[in-house]
This record gives C-alpha cells, structure tokens and sequence, in this order.
C-alpha cells in the first residue's frame, strides 16, 4: 500500500469516528489491518488498537457498555506501541490516538 494510501485512509477513519460511524472507521483500518494482521510489526498493532477503539464506541451505541470496556482495554494495551513506532505516519497516530482517548472520556462522563 502507498503511503498516500495509508494516510487517506487514516483519515478516512477520524472522519468516520467523528461522524459517530463506528463500524464503518472500522472498515477503513481493516483495509490496512487485514492484509497484514499476521506481520510481528508494531505498528500493524496499533491500528489493530484503533480498530478496538472503534468497535468499543460502536458496541456503546448498541448499548453494551461492559462488552465496551473489555474491547477499549485492548485498544490501550496497543496504544502504548505508539512510543516505539518508526513512522511517516507517527503524528497522525498521535493526533488519533488522543482524539480517540477524548472522545472515550466524553462517553465515560
């Protein structure tokens, strides 16, 4: 995949989550995730990361909130990759990663 690519498609993502598109922010990474799912890398890790955030939002507003913190917790669990990823991609990881995590704070208030 090209690095444009891999960019649209990030932010194909935020976008999806800030419309409240869950499943459908979660398609965008698979696109990405899938073909590599199998890859010891990092940083295929953290999008597996983000596609939990998502699946942790959509399950919220399906109303099963407990499934939702079980999933979140593995979305944290990769989310601590971000310090040990090389990548063109590293700032908008973090500008998604924080996004995510406020967003998530705003669900839990």
């Amino acid at each position: 995949m090209t690095q444009s690519k891999h960019d649209a498609l990030l932010d194909q993502f935020l976008l999806r989550v800030q419309e409240k598109r869950f499943y459908d922010a979660h398609e965008s990474l698979e696109l990405i995730w899938f073909p590599r799912r199998f890859d010891n890398d990092d940083e295929i890790k953290l999008l597996k990361g983000f596609i939990n955030a998502a699946v942790s939002f959509e399950l919220i507003k399906r109303g099963r909130r407990d499934a939702s913190k079980r999933v979140w917790k593995n979305y944290l669990k990769y989310k601590t990759l971000l310090i040990s990823i090389e990548s063109p991609h590293i700032d908008k990881y973090y500008y998604i990663s924080c996004y995510l995590d406020k967003y998530n704070a705003k669900l839990c208030n």
